[in-house]
């Protein structure tokens, strides 16, 4: 698994962001990379969407709806509705484990899982609406 960290130069939550995410690993096995983005053209190359961003396997897990890339400050939502400059611990881990789950289910097969029906109950594939009974 590979994690890269983007951040600006002297960003406040670039260590906490790098603390919060070595106590998420919890002893597994990663490769850990701190890149200081220097200007808006590196940020939209790398997907920075504010500082700190963290990928892992090169995927933001948590992307901010409407973002554009930039050089800003970001703030996460945790789940109890409050706002960190980082991601809370407990979502690093399952953002974490969903890398790990990936990585081990792509050796399971030698080719594609089946996909379920594309139509939903009413038969629209979620297009239009249903019609009045």
């Amino acid at each position: 698994m590979r994690i890269t960290v983007l951040t600006v130069t002297d960003c406040p939550n670039a260590r906490p962001a790098l603390e919060r995410l070595t106590a998420a690993l919890d002893g597994r096995e990663a490769e850990v990379e701190l890149i200081e983005v220097a200007d808006e053209a590196e940020a939209a190359r790398l997907g920075m969407h504010g500082s700190p961003t963290i990928l892992i396997d090169g995927t933001d897990p948590f992307p901010p709806h409407g973002a554009v890339p930039s050089l800003s400050c970001r703030l996460y939502r945790n789940a109890d509705g409050t706002v960190s400059g980082v991601p809370d611990e407990t979502a690093l881990r399952q953002a974490l484990a969903g890398a790990t789950a990936l990585v081990h289910s792509a050796g399971a097969s030698d080719c594609c899982t089946p996909q379920p029906d594309a139509l939903d109950a009413d038969g629209r594939a979620g297009h239009g609406r249903r019609a009045p009974a």
